[in-house]
């Protein structure tokens, strides 16, 4: 009797499943459930990622959450909102429950869906959910699987279009840097240049669970995800900029943030006048060669 090979696509989706089910702290929990409740029948999903996960550090952090809505008329109505959020997605807005200040991003489950794939260059949503992240709330149990498929697109997307441009035979662990380095050379970051090897070093075990699978699902996909790294450079840059411009309308403390973000991370001491604080826009706009001349952004 022969023994049918096990399904690299159902194996990963089964260790995205065990992942996006850990437990998490009760206050982020219900934080999420308070950032859905906004959003009534539109809200279908919300996921929590990013250095709070990673580190276990919720107070004097920024939680980063991803709210998956059926659609974005039925989120925001007929307003601008929906349109911005179609034309260049994510939207993102500010949060703060019990103490605990947030910013939670936008998508439609089709968006998800296909911005964890290979249909795009744009490695926004599928270089960070190709790290780990929790579904911290979801409508029904159609919402969850909607979602457990489409974070099991992420890590064959990024190792897919990593195998492009890196030596393939690397260590796994170094592949994995490998890759999250060209994605993080992709967009505007205040981040230090080290910072893709903290990610994996974080949980490297976590990355050896994931990489088997993860790479025999990228083969049987049939899709590699390829294209010019210095094209997603390019791409990724002048996206960058144009969320910064939308972000400036719709997240209150924008600038703020920004500034707040970079020094973080980058060892500035970036300081706002009111005036720039009042016109987030120009604020941004005419920082940004200050501070990519000075390193602070790459």
């Amino acid at each position: 009797m022969s023994v049918s090979p096990p399904d690299p696509q159902a194996q990963l989706q089964s260790l995205v499943a065990e992942e996006l089910g850990t437990p998490v702290d009760p206050r982020v929990s219900a934080m999420a459930a308070t950032i859905a409740a906004q959003y009534g029948e539109a809200a279908r999903a919300v996921l929590f990622y990013g250095s709070c996960l990673r580190d276990v550090a919720l107070d004097g952090g920024m939680l980063d959450f991803y709210l998956i809505v059926s659609d974005y008329r039925a989120a925001y109505g007929s307003t601008w909102l929906a349109e911005a959020n179609r034309l260049i997605p994510p939207n993102v807005f500010p949060f703060a429950h019990e103490g605990l200040a947030a910013k939670y991003a936008v998508l439609s489950e089709a968006d998800f869906h296909r911005l964890n794939g290979p249909e795009t260059r744009n490695v926004s949503v599928w270089a960070r959910f190709a790290q780990p992240s929790r579904l911290v709330w979801a409508k029904d149990e159609a919402a969850r699987d909607n979602a457990i498929r489409a974070v099991a697109r992420a890590a064959p997307t990024l190792l897919s279009a990593a195998l492009s441009s890196v030596p393939n035979d690397q260590p796994p662990l170094d592949l994995w840097r490998a890759a999250f380095a060209l994605t993080y050379s992709v967009e505007l970051r205040a981040e230090k240049g080290s910072r893709s090897q903290s990610v994996v070093d974080a949980d490297p075990a976590r990355y050896l669970r994931f990489f088997g699978p993860a790479m025999a699902a990228a083969a049987v996909g049939g899709k590699r995800c390829t294209g010019s790294w210095r094209r997603r450079r390019i791409e990724g840059k002048l996206l960058s900029v144009a969320r910064l411009a939308k972000a400036s309308a719709t997240f209150a403390g924008g600038a703020e943030y920004i500034v707040w973000k970079i020094n973080r991370h980058a060892g500035t001491d970036i300081r706002l006048s009111d005036w720039q604080k009042k016109h987030p826009l120009v604020t941004a706009v005419t920082l940004l060669p200050r501070l990519l001349r000075s390193g602070a952004i790459r």
